[in-house]
Parts: C-alpha cells; structure tokens; sequence
C-alpha cells in the first residue's frame, strides 16, 4: 500500500531534473561539477534540486576537500520499488477477481 512517505518520493522524483539526478547517480557517485557537465543545469539550480533529494533521504553526501560527493541510496530506491509491486499485485487480483463495486 502507499503510503506518505511514497507519495513525498513520487511528487520529489516526478521532476525531470531529480529523475535525471537520481540516474546518473545509480551509475556512479558524482560531486556537483560532474552533475553540472552531466546535465547542463546552472549550479544554484542543480544544488537546490540536490537539497530536495537529500532532504527526502534519496541521496547522501560524502565531503571531500572542497567537494561534495552525492550518492544514491538504493535502499529508498527500493522501498518504492516494492510500494509499486504491491499496487500491481492488487490491480493484477482485481483484474483476476472482476472485482468492482456495484452502483448505487
């Protein structure tokens, strides 16, 4: 079932530059320049964008030197992951079952 949690995940992924983000760093872990070549978004932009991950628990940083590090954290990755599977397990049992509601 969804819950809260999955919803705050989905409307934080749903922009186009986090999806984008959150790719890239399946890949590798990358520091913000890297992120600015990767996308071609202005700094301030990317490092608000990275704030937003972060804050949803979807990325942590790693210091280093005057650096900052962001990588993914699979772990919330697939939490959501599984949220999706259970709402297609349901919708697959209703479709199995004709289950529906009838009229007033």
């Amino acid at each position: 079932m969804m819950t809260s949690v999955d919803t705050e995940l989905i409307r934080v992924l749903a922009d186009p530059l986090r999806l984008r983000i959150v790719t890239l760093l399946a890949r590798e872990t990358l520091c913000t320049t890297h992120l600015v070549e990767e996308t071609g978004a202005r700094q301030t932009n990317l490092s608000n964008h990275l704030r937003v991950l972060r804050e949803a628990g979807v990325v942590e940083t790693e210091p280093c030197g005057r650096f900052t590090y962001y990588r993914l954290r699979p772990d919330v990755i697939d939490g959501l992951a599984g949220s999706f599977a259970e709402l297609a397990a349901t919708a697959r049992a209703t479709v199995e079952n004709d289950t529906k509601r009838a009229c007033p």
